[in-house]
């Protein structure tokens, strides 16, 4: 399936030059002349990469603007700022509001493109790799042990090392009992058994933040504890 770039550019017929450029590599594309047009159509539908300019018609900072909206719904989405603002404070702000590069248009269409292969190169990999990565779902929680995540009902948990580790070794084993000195070989820390019962609380209390109903570690009073959610 062909990648989706949208180009947002006041220059009608530069935009038509680059439009043209990209669809002769083999890419879909979308071109918007002003910002409120652009921010309509990712409303619906965001595109595989953007690239934009600073100044959008009327709005000295519109692809600023846009940059900022962009980032509040995607973390990943590149961003391209191709401009002819050559300031050192304007490439700092592009690239503090969260684009991925600062183009001059002076730079090359060859360039140009090598820099959105290579994006997309990135991307492929980065998923390629979370696909691969081992993930125990447990009911509501998913834990990832690669990138030593928690989540639960989709809201990322902010658990410490120690922490993951003692919810790795209880969720790994479902119903069955661990003891005070079984999760601190998991975690691998040396400490009193009340130390590991602090360490619990904690990771009660950060699933209860999430969903105040959440129970999914029993306590065996003088054994051990066990998770219980499949």
């Amino acid at each position: 399936m062909k990648k989706t770039i949208a180009i947002v550019e006041d220059e009608v017929e530069l935009a038509n030059n680059y439009k043209e450029a990209f669809e002769r590599h083999g890419y879909t594309v979308s071109l918007y002349h002003n910002r409120p047009d652009a921010e309509h159509a990712f409303a619906q539908t965001i595109p595989d990469l953007v690239v934009i300019d600073i100044g959008l018609g009327d709005e000295p900072n519109g692809g600023f603007d846009l940059c900022r909206s962009l980032r509040a719904v995607s973390d990943t989405l590149p961003i391209i700022f191709l401009t002819a603002r050559e300031s050192d404070f304007d490439q700092v702000s592009g690239l503090m509001l969260g684009a991925n590069e600062y183009l001059l248009k002076s730079t090359s269409l060859q360039l140009l493109l090598v820099r959105i292969d290579t994006f997309f190169r990135m991307l492929a990999a980065l998923t390629q790799q979370h696909e691969n990565d081992t993930v125990l779902e447990r009911g509501p929680a998913l834990i990832n042990i690669d990138r030593k995540t928690v989540s639960w009902n989709g809201s990322d948990i902010t658990a410490t090392l120690t922490e993951f580790w003692i919810i790795e070794c209880l969720a790994k084993h479902v119903g069955h009992l661990k003891t005070r000195d079984q999760l601190m070989n998991a975690a691998n820390i040396v400490v009193d058994s009340a130390t590991v019962n602090s360490h619990i609380k904690r990771i009660r209390k950060k699933f209860r933040v999430i969903d105040d109903t959440a129970d999914p570690i029993k306590t065996e009073y003088g054994g051990g504890y066990r998770w219980l959610v499949h």
